[in-house]
């Protein structure tokens, strides 16, 4: 039996290696390209003007709130006063805060996985 030359030797290892890189990427590529889901987040999000205390909180009862759809900019929605902390150079629009709250749902069967909004 003749010994590899080294050409030969380069192309069982390149080979090889290219190998393991595929059945190593399997099921990489089959479990990222499952559980990923799009969609539009921006609908349905619930509204407060002004300040609220524990607004963070999951219980707390927001059924008043007012329903809307992102982008949205309630300091629009005043009235332009050249004596809004704005002033006239910032739109001389009212400042202030505003809650922006959203429930959704995750299924039971993703219950340990991470989950991302992005």
């Amino acid at each position: 039996m003749k010994p590899m030359t080294r050409k030969r030797k380069n192309t069982l290892l390149f080979f090889s290696l290219l190998i393991i890189t595929v059945l190593f990427s399997i099921p990489y590529i089959t479990y990222s390209s499952n559980i990923r889901q799009t969609g539009d987040f921006g609908k349905n999000w619930k509204f407060h003007l002004g300040d609220v205390t524990n607004g963070q909180e999951a219980r707390l009862d927001d059924s008043q709130w007012r329903i809307l759809d992102l982008p949205h900019d309630w300091s629009i929605e005043g009235e332009f006063n050249k004596d809004n902390p704005a002033t006239p150079g910032g739109g001389a629009l009212p400042g202030g805060i505003g809650w922006y709250r959203k429930s959704f749902s995750i299924p039971e069967s993703d219950n340990k996985k991470l989950i991302f909004v992005d």
